[in-house]
């Protein structure tokens, strides 16, 4: 190894290290003592938690498939009324976050909600004359998860019917085979891999939910690591920790799992040249059919929840939204400008060092780094507060030896504790993006650069960071986003009277205070939907023979690596 590929291993190491220490603190803690608090956990709390997060996790999946793969198969290749506007319009639940969806339904499906209200009225009903689904369940928490997360499935779904090659399908339709047939035989087959990387996402969002869950009355990890560490018990973090560290577990054998399964995502066409992909026109019962499997994602994902929000909004809303947009606004707009651009920063050190030194530690780092993203936002606040409380309390001495005063905390419940844990759970984000950005450079443009004397930073600042503009806009932006929606993490980290939209949003909820929740809830809804429109621009361009582009949702780490760029297949252009 040269000097320089020692400086960018170093670069790459540092910021890993740096973004890793919050997972290592939680494993750590592993052996600690809770003060007898863990067993009593164990022994009470700790079987429902298992139970209901692995009946929520297999529920979610089960839907989220149906939903996911029966649209992308009928959006990419049948022709009905509709299908151009669904191909973008199935994004639009990513828009909502899971939390918002909770509040929504909640208020449309419960006792003293409008449904149930109208049928009372209609019919001269009473409680106990009729029986209606119980929203607040683990069944109302598993259909409101599908709804929001059934486009990661999709998108991964999608992008593998794109990238699959027309010779086998049109071999099939010379057999005879119809849009079924095909389907069952010949494409499912095909994108199994893709089918479960996107399912793997799905499930390690649903093990990493909190404000959905904890509103619908479901106790999962999730809920149970924030209620421990709000426990008023000196050993509450530790005992947080040790749970949060059983969490890890589950998602570590689902990152192993997904990693197994897309072990084959990369195949090779038997041709080099792509064509238009066939479809089949359907009319009749089969176009409607294929429009109502569409259309009801859609209306119950996305139309339903905005259509109350916006109602309740127009209807007065909150009357302190002027204020609130002020404070709490700017609030999380400080705070995603700076992750994002600190994200994006940090990326890109880590994807230029593995890309000038492509060396196997460094690609190990790099995707230690990009890990924080499977890891729920509760369980990366426990492993932020552990170290920088351990630290604050060793500076405590030396501030009041210099200034004779008590500093308090410097560190945790600060501003930078918050940073922190963003950069441990989106810098996955980020990196994804702008290692797919990387890879759509030609090699012969460093090659290029390094026969003219240049160094990798020359380098990057003048052959790299020109080309990849559009991608750090992109990075940035679903870093800003992802922070902008982020909640248990902030609530955990935040210092005492500083709010976010989103914790407003959950702590108005809370309160059953929705009509005033509304106004916030639409904000963030709107500002989500800046990264739908990216993504769905992005998932257009990705049939081979345009463009290959990094197909990333906005908090979704893994999904750049769904889609197998040209080279990767082994058919270029």
């Amino acid at each position: 190894m040269n000097g320089r590929g020692r400086w960018t291993t170093a670069a790459v190491a540092l910021v890993t290290a740096v973004v890793a220490t919050p997972l290592i603190v939680v494993v750590a803690h592993v052996g600690a003592d809770s003060g007898g608090l863990w067993p009593h956990l164990a022994s009470t709390v700790l079987p429902k938690y298992i139970h209901n997060t692995v009946w929520l996790a297999l529920g979610v999946a089960a839907l989220t498939s149906l939903f996911g793969v029966a649209t992308a198969w009928a959006v990419t290749l049948c022709r009905f009324p509709g299908q151009r506007w669904f191909r973008w319009a199935l994004l639009l639940p990513l828009a909502i976050p899971t939390y918002l969806g909770a509040y929504a339904y909640t208020d449309l499906l419960q006792f003293s909600g409008p449904l149930q209200s109208a049928l009372r009225e209609a019919f001269g009903w009473s409680r106990g004359d009729y029986w209606f689904p119980q929203v607040r369940s683990l069944e109302g928490a598993i259909v409101i998860l599908s709804l929001g997360l059934f486009p990661y499935v999709y998108l991964a779904t999608r992008t593998a019917f794109l990238e699959q090659s027309v010779c086998v399908l049109e071999v099939g339709r010379t057999l005879g085979l119809g849009p079924w047939q095909s389907f069952f035989r010949i494409a499912l087959p095909l994108a199994r891999p893709s089918i479960f990387a996107g399912l793997s996402l799905v499930l390690m969002e649903t093990l990493a939910e909190f404000g959905a869950v904890q509103y619908c009355a479901v106790d999962t990890f999730a809920t149970g690591i924030y209620r421990t560490f709000t426990l008023p018990n000196s050993h509450a973090l530790t005992a947080a920790a040790q749970l949060s560290a059983c969490l890890l577990l589950l998602i570590g054998l689902l990152i192993a799992a997904e990693a197994y399964a897309r072990r084959s995502v990369r195949f090779h066409h038997t041709s080099s040249r792509h064509r238009q992909l066939p479809t089949w026109q359907l009319s009749g019962t089969r176009a409607v059919l294929a429009f109502c499997t569409c259309a009801l994602p859609v209306l119950c994902g996305f139309v339903v929840p905005m259509g109350i929000f916006l109602l309740k909004t127009l209807r007065g809303g909150d009357t302190r939204a002027a204020e609130m947009f002020l404070t709490l606004g700017r609030n999380s707009f400080v705070l995603g400008a700076i992750a994002s651009v600190t994200a994006v920063v940090l990326a890109l050190l880590v994807a230029f060092g593995r890309r000038w030194h492509d060396h196997p530690l460094n690609r190990f780092m790099a995707r230690l780094a990009g890990i924080g993203y499977a890891i729920p936002g509760a369980v990366i606040a426990i492993g932020v507060l552990i170290p920088m409380t351990w630290v604050d309390l060793q500076l405590q001495p030396l501030v009041r030896w210099l200034f004779d005063s008590r500093s308090g905390f410097l560190l945790s419940g600060t501003l930078v504790a918050m940073l922190y844990g963003y950069q441990t759970r989106f810098l996955a984000v980020s990196l994804s993006l702008l290692q797919a950005g990387l890879t759509r450079l030609r090699p012969s443009l460093d090659d290029a650069a390094r026969s003219l004397g240049a160094s990798p930073l020359s380098m990057l600042r003048r052959v790299h960071l020109p080309m990849l503009r559009g991608t750090l806009l992109a990075a940035a932006l679903l870093v800003f986003v992802d922070v902008v929606k982020e909640l248990p993490a902030t609530l955990i980290l935040r210092p005492f009277g500083f709010d976010t939209l989103a914790v407003r949003v959950y702590q108005l909820a809370s309160d059953e205070r929705l009509d005033e929740a509304s106004s916030g809830a639409l904000a963030i809804i709107l500002i989500g939907l800046l990264p739908v429109v990216v993504l769905s621009r992005m998932l257009d361009r990705s049939r081979p023979g345009d463009a290959p582009v990094a197909a990333i949702q906005p908090g979704n780490v893994a999904a750049a690596e769904i889609l197998p760029s040209p080279a990767a297949d082994g058919h270029h252009p």
